[in-house]
């Protein structure tokens, strides 16, 4: 199966990574970047759409046909904002262009980039974990072909990225530790985004994706048909 691909955060380091992966892999023939910015790439097999709130797509939901693959990288941390603007970013705006992309496009496979440290079951005392795992589950209800909600940990970059968070280059000499000491933590951006696109390919055992699922998932090939 070829993959048409929507991929939201772009412009972030995860989204971006992403990006770079689905343009280079053969098994995605079209990405569709719904994006506030510009990101500044410019792909043969690459649209960017520029929409000023995600929340709202009714203007472009012409465009938004026709994609088997969602890729939603989009988010912010919780450090620095307010509880309700956290929600309303991390929660409302997902479950916005979760519903939008279930309605226009029913076979599709989301993949919703959470965090290692979501709590599925919405009890945690840390407010951003309690909010991400509401965001899993009411993700996972939607009327999706298929959903994989996917938990990394700390990624090394990919290659030729730009938008990468300010204090990585000062702790991305602790990967070939990290990933010797604590695997169940660790990946590359690249693994997440050849298991994103494997998932949309040919699927996964279970809906929520721990870091050790990503990573094996990365290096899996579809079973013979």
């Amino acid at each position: 199966m070829k993959i048409r691909a929507i991929i939201t955060g772009a412009t972030g380091m995860v989204g971006e990574g992403v990006l770079l992966e689905c343009l280079q892999n053969p098994t995605v023939e079209r990405v569709l970047v719904l994006t506030r910015k510009p990101t500044g790439r410019t792909h043969a097999k690459m649209t960017e759409l520029l929409v000023p709130d995600l929340a709202n797509l009714s203007a472009v939901e012409t465009q938004l046909t026709g994609y088997n693959a969602c890729f939603f990288c989009a988010g912010i941390s919780s450090v620095g904002v307010s509880k309700e603007e956290y929600e309303r970013i991390t929660h409302d705006l997902t479950l916005a262009v979760g519903e939008t992309l279930a309605r226009l496009n029913p076979d599709l496979t989301f993949i919703y980039v959470s965090g290692a440290g979501t709590d599925g079951s919405e009890k945690s005392g840390q407010h951003w974990a309690r909010v991400k795992g509401r965001t899993e589950n009411e993700l996972l209800a939607l009327p999706f072909g298929a959903a994989y909600m996917f938990r990394p940990g700390f990624m090394k970059a990919t290659a030729g990225q730009r938008n990468i968070l300010k204090w990585y280059p000062a702790i991305a000499w602790l990967y070939p530790v990290a990933r010797r000491l604590a695997p169940a933590f660790v990946s590359t951006m690249q693994e997440v985004s050849r298991a994103m696109i494997n998932a949309a390919d040919f699927g996964y055992s279970k809906p929520v994706l721990e870091v050790r699922d990503i990573v094996a998932l990365a290096h899996s090939k579809a079973a013979p048909k």
